[in-house]
């Protein structure tokens, strides 16, 4: 039901559209007075920080802000696709700016048209006020010479990455001064952008702006950022959004992830455990019990809500794992601060043969013995049954 709702581009987006122009026409006393209403302040032992949320940006503001101008969505990759949907879902003038292929195909799957809201990228920078910059990082090395022309005083140059400029010693992209440059940095996938928009919800994200020429930067990427479907917003900078987006992609949201699995799932299985076993002490309960869990209550309330034994033994082991394991962590930053992370992936990404070396490396990872025993598994978890 959901992959038949998540293709469902033309009729739905008209439909929805048409309410959200319909909204915008009549902003009700409530949101206005929402609107209105002081900044959430977060206070973590004294360090205060503005957090941005809905209700101070509802979507007919944000359609107000963003009057008489056209965002051009660079890329339909994850994040290009589902910003890009959602913006036009919301009731934004919106198009897509992609070279003929796989990409455009998708696009055109998605209902975009080519000539009236799919273009080259070329052509969909010269028609936009606003840039989403959101080809790939190594990417947008060579897609940004053929954007520059574009890039005329008063238009908004966006990203959701600040790696393109950040190591602009590396990438080329040296934007304009007499344009805006900001940021909207979602924290999930495109996938995620997406399905949560469709399930009503939203994504927190960080923004940050650059180059303000126009005196609204900031009032851009907040529109644009309800926009694209994120529910709270947080400052940064681009070089904090940089290095921690790195840090925590090479760490504990993927790297530190697939390691400490293999390492417990290994052990498991040097000592007789069965791969059932194994996957499920190591894998599944994490996955589909516990780390839920934490996601809706954190870690202090799962410490206070498990049997004594697990508290007791997490509770005598966690620092040793902390100890292990933030040098590691701190060696990972200190690489990114030196730029030597994104010179190896813009290295890499360049080499001819690099996506025959890739996917010589993805399938190393899909025949670990924990992930097809996982293929074999999760088929039989009861909500597929």
């Amino acid at each position: 039901q959901k992959v038949s709702i998540f293709f469902r581009a033309s009729s739905y987006h008209k439909m929805f559209a048409k309410v959200v122009r319909s909204a915008a026409g009549q902003i009700s006393a409530t949101a206005l007075r929402r609107a209105a209403r002081p900044l959430t302040i977060l206070d973590v032992k004294g360090v205060k920080e503005e957090i941005i949320e809905r209700s101070d940006y509802p979507i007919p503001k944000c359609l107000e802000i963003m009057s008489g101008e056209t965002t051009a969505v660079l890329g339909y990759g994850p994040q290009g696709r589902g910003q890009a949907l959602n913006l036009r879902d919301n009731g934004f003038k919106v198009c897509v700016g992609v070279k003929k292929g796989k990409s455009w195909d998708a696009a055109v799957k998605d209902g975009w048209v080519e000539g009236k809201d799919l273009f080259s990228v070329e052509e969909a920078s010269d028609k936009a006020t606003v840039i989403q910059f959101l080809i790939s990082d190594a990417g947008q090395k060579d897609v940004w010479p053929k954007i520059q022309p574009y890039l005329t005083p008063g238009k908004a140059l966006y990203f959701s990455h600040g790696f393109g400029v950040i190591y602009h010693d590396q990438t080329g992209i040296i934007p304009p001064k007499d344009i805006d440059v900001i940021l909207v940095a979602p924290k999930g996938s495109g996938l995620t952008v997406r399905t949560h928009f469709l399930e009503g919800r939203g994504i927190n994200g960080s923004y940050a702006v650059f180059q303000d020429a126009t005196g609204k930067a900031k009032e851009r990427a907040l529109a644009l950022a309800m926009g694209v479907g994120c529910g709270h917003m947080f400052h940064t900078t681009f070089e904090k959004e940089v290095s921690s987006d790195l840090t925590g992609e090479r760490c504990v949201l993927m790297g530190m992830l697939q390691g400490a699995f293999k390492a417990q799932y290994d052990v498991l299985r040097e000592a007789g455990h069965s791969p059932s076993e194994a996957y499920n002490e190591t894998i599944e309960e994490a996955l589909c019990s516990l780390y839920p869990l934490v996601a809706q209550n954190g870690m202090d309330w799962m410490y206070a809500n498990c049997s004594t034994t697990a508290q007791r033994g997490a509770l005598d082991w966690a620092p040793k794992f902390e100890a292990a394991i933030k040098p590691v962590v701190q060696d990972c930053y200190n690489e990114v601060l030196a730029g030597r992370e994104a010179a190896r992936s813009i290295q890499k990404n360049s080499e001819p043969d690099y996506r025959e070396k890739l996917e010589a490396e993805l399938a190393e990872i899909a025949d670990q013995e924990m992930w097809i025993a996982g293929r074999q598994l999760r088929p039989l978890r009861p909500e597929n049954q």
